[in-house]
Order: C-alpha cells, then sequence, then structure tokens
C-alpha cells in the first residue's frame, strides 16, 4: 500500500507526525491505572521512609533523655566524693570540741569553711559584687535606710549572693540607701 493511494488517511499537521511514530497509542484505562499504581508504590515508599524517621527521632530522644539522666547522676557523684572529705573534717572537729573543748570547735569549723570555699570557688563559684550601685540583676533590696551614700548605694549585705558563670544561683541580698538622712526636728 502506497501513501498515494486514496485509501491511506494522511494526517498533515506535522505535531501529529512526530507523536504518531514516537508514542503508541494506549488505553487510556491502563495508563490511569499505571499512574494510580507508580503513586501508590511513591506514597508507600514516603510512608516507609516517615516511619523510619519517626523510629529513629524517638530512639534520639530516649538516648538523649537517658544521656542526661546519666550526666547528673555523674555530676551529683562528684560533688558528693568532693563534699565527703569535709563531712570528714567536721566529724573530727566536733569529736575535738567534745574531749578539748570548744577553741578546737571554732578550728575545726573554720578548716571546714575554708576546705568548702575552696572547693566551690574551684567549681566556679563566685561571689556577687555588692560594692557601689544597686544591680537589680544580681542583687536583691530587702530594705531601703536613708544614710550619707548617694541614693541607690549598697550600704549593707545581710546576705552573700552567688554566681556559676553568667547565672545567678542566688541574689545577693542588701539594705539600699535612699539618700540623706532627713534632718532632726529640733
Amino acid at each position: 500500500m502506497n501513501d498515494d493511494s486514496p485509501w491511506h488517511i494522511r494526517d498533515e499537521r506535522p505535531e501529529a507526525a512526530d507523536t504518531a511514530a514516537s508514542v503508541p497509542v494506549a488505553d487510556p484505562v491502563d495508563a490511569l491505572a499505571a499512574e494510580i499504581a507508580r503513586l501508590t508504590k511513591e506514597r508507600d515508599e514516603y510512608l516507609d521512609a516517615l516511619q523510619r524517621l519517626k523510629a529513629e527521632f524517638d530512639n534520639y530522644r530516649k538516648r538523649v533523655a537517658r544521656d542526661q539522666e546519666t550526666f547528673a547522676a555523674r555530676a551529683s557523684e562528684r560533688l558528693v566524693v568532693q563534699l565527703l572529705p569535709m563531712l570528714d573534717d567536721l566529724e573530727r572537729a566536733v569529736q575535738a570540741a567534745v574531749e578539748h573543748g570548744e577553741l578546737k570547735l571554732e578550728d575545726g569549723v573554720r578548716l571546714v569553711h575554708r576546705a568548702l570555699a575552696g572547693m566551690l570557688t574551684r567549681e566556679g563559684l563566685v561571689e556577687v559584687e555588692t560594692d557601689g550601685r544597686f544591680d537589680p540583676h544580681t542583687q536583691e533590696a530587702l530594705l531601703s535606710q536613708p544614710s550619707d551614700e548617694p541614693e541607690g548605694t549598697v550600704i549593707q549585705v545581710l546576705q552573700p549572693g552567688y554566681k556559676l558563670g553568667d547565672r545567678v544561683l542566688r541574689p545577693a541580698r542588701v539594705v539600699v540607701s535612699s539618700g540623706l538622712p532627713e534632718p532632726a526636728e529640733g
């Protein structure tokens, strides 16, 4: 059969000639079924990947919580080990007070105080500065009293405050000047 035969219908459109040669015409139902199968497979792969990721994240979260508990226990253990010698010193001071009188008790307590202060300093504990102006970030004003000092100046420390690194563990409790005293009436 030749192309010039009247029995052959020829499509003269250029795009029709290109597509007809490269893509076979398929049943639209088969094409939709293939597309649905492909999308279903892709969905299942994504669901599987998501479930694996969720399981990995749950395992990670549990591992981090376990590590934090272990770290806290080790930190407490280290602190207790450092405090044990001070406990021994206190025991010896109490025993010495019983045997030799109160003078030895005072020496023992001073020894324990010095040891505890040194250990806490090595751990990074620093006393809050209380000289000069009142600082509401590191100090707590319990009272305000008239004085010869300028207003807002710390005039007395009732309880020292402490910082560990940048964090205030306990603010210093202070008395702050309210300015010049009022003149006496007379």
